[in-house]
């Protein structure tokens, strides 16, 4: 369902990956490995849109992104490195406003959230006044509020305690078994998973794929 062609990306004169081609199909948890500066955040970031290969394509469902940049996003949900949250709204009004924009709103479907992530009593605060690590909470709990089948998710466990790692990574499984697709970068130990976790492993001009 997601395919990524040839693809390849230069940074500051330097060849992160070249000949990069893999196939995402649903149902599938994918982690992008590789050591600090091999590319992970370039690579999840050219999947997403946000920048451009020096070479290559990416395909959703047989088709350039490109090409169908609306369906695309329509479809996907990515999480950067940043919360990607208005720090002036409070954590309700942040994914209300996420709610507005899938035109999906269910006031009970974001006090669930909340909880999951375990915000509930900081509902109310202007997310400038939480912690940062609060901060990437607020973001994540759009993961429960997802309709998009596409999860690009850079670094989703960061700053999250062993209880939290666990109940994202049953959300991961759970998506997927729903015929969602996870594809995410992350220094925690997924070997524990119910589902086999495939690998990118990115190298200097080169990848393999596990």
């Amino acid at each position: 369902m997601l395919e990524a062609k040839n693809l390849s990306c230069v940074r500051d004169e330097r060849i992160l990956f070249s000949g990069l081609s893999f196939a995402v199909n649903p149902g599938d948890i994918i982690q992008v490995e590789g050591a600090n500066g091999a590319g992970k955040t370039s690579l999840l970031r050219i999947l997403a849109g946000l920048a451009q290969p020096e070479g290559g394509e990416v395909l959703w469902r047989g088709q350039n992104t490109l090409r169908q940049r609306e369906q695309y996003h329509s479809d996907l949900l990515f999480l950067g490195h940043q919360p990607g949250i208005k720090s002036m709204l409070t954590p309700f009004e942040n994914l209300q406003f996420y709610q507005a924009v899938r035109q999906l709103p269910d006031r009970q479907a974001i006090w669930q959230a909340l909880e999951q992530v375990g915000l509930t009593g900081y509902e109310d605060l202007p997310v400038a006044q939480l912690s940062a690590g609060q901060q990437r909470r607020v973001a994540l709990a759009r993961l429960w509020l997802s309709d998009s089948p596409l999860w690009i998710l850079d670094e989703p466990l960061t700053a999250i305690d062993k209880q939290g790692v666990v109940e994202l990574t049953a959300l991961f499984e759970q998506h997927a078994q729903q015929g969602g697709l996870v594809l995410l970068t992350t220094h925690q130990d997924l070997t524990g998973t119910k589902r086999p976790v495939g690998k990118i492993r990115l190298a200097t001009k080169s990848a393999e794929i596990a």
